[in-house]
């Protein structure tokens, strides 16, 4: 289909073989990964040439979509149906962490709580209703994250990228490219440098605080809210230096950019779950 989207047309893409090779770069994967976990030799290797043929799927995939796009084959029909699609990708990474949320919450105040009961002293004899608790069966010392340092700092970092990223809307709104570019910049600096704390943190954590994935219900939770996190930081730096390689191409137009948008929309989500766990994690 050669023509440019008419509004009445619903542009139907012809038949793709990149599903079939985003699947077997998951069965990759997933193999990989039994074999490493059962100590099988090579086992990294799969797991290696699973990421590499992912690599590639997302490369051709959505090179494909982008030339569609940039053909003006899609009305405002299919720009509607991204729209939704993202807005649903974005409700199921909330419900994601609404689920870790759920778990904190469930320890904190429903379960410690309990273990502390008189009804549970037999059991757990002088263990306190106080948090952080690494549970009842834990030994080993350690030392709770505090807020002020380097959380607070990587809350301002995010705080101010969202910030850059709405200026770099303005600008492609406005037709100023150059702000929109600098816009771009700053705010993937931005997310790079909060993710180089973050590495920090974590080794500070488990060299000097002697907190880790190990340290009973405390440290699981911690480096599974933060962790993820910051896996989504990572894919949103990667998206938007996608979308600024594309503007650099000079793709997007004041009345037609939603690539744009919905990356803005995955950051400024990654920015509020943030918040909640600078508050429910470090804070509180």
């Amino acid at each position: 289909m050669s023509h440019p989207a008419s509004a009445s047309r619903y542009f139907v893409p012809q038949p793709s073989y990149w599903p079939l090779v985003g699947s077997c770069a998951l069965l990759l994967l997933a193999s990989g990964a039994v074999l490493m976990m059962n100590s099988v030799a090579n086992g990294g290797f799969v797991v290696l040439a699973g990421f590499a043929v992912l690599t590639t799927m997302l490369f051709g995939w959505f090179g494909r979509v982008i030339g569609e796009s940039e053909g003006q084959r899609y009305n405002l029909q299919v720009d509607r149906s991204f729209r939704w699609a993202m807005s649903w990708f974005i409700f199921s990474e909330v419900m994601f962490f609404v689920a870790f949320f759920g778990a904190l919450f469930y320890i904190r105040v429903l379960s410690i709580p309990d273990l502390a009961s008189p009804a549970q002293a037999a059991l757990w004899e002088g263990f306190q209703n106080s948090w952080p608790s690494a549970g009842p069966a834990a030994t080993d010392p350690f030392s709770k994250m505090h807020a002020w340092g380097i959380p607070a700092i990587n809350t301002l970092l995010l705080l101010t990228s969202g910030a850059t990223l709405t200026w770099a809307h303005w600008g492609l709104v406005a037709e100023k490219r150059s702000q929109l570019i600098i816009g771009l910049v700053l705010t993937i600096a931005l997310g790079v440098l909060f993710l180089g704390l973050q590495v920090f943190e974590y080794a500070e954590a488990y060299g000097h605080m002697n907190l880790k994935m190990t340290t009973g219900v405390y440290g699981s939770t911690f480096f599974m809210l933060t962790g993820f996190h910051g896996f989504h930081v990572t894919l949103g730096v990667t998206m938007l230096t996608v979308i600024l390689f594309r503007v650099l191409k000079g793709h997007f137009t004041a009345e037609r950019h939603f690539a744009f948008e919905g990356v803005a929309w995955y950051w400024h989500f990654v920015d509020v779950v943030w918040l909640g766990l600078f508050i429910v994690i470090y804070w509180l």
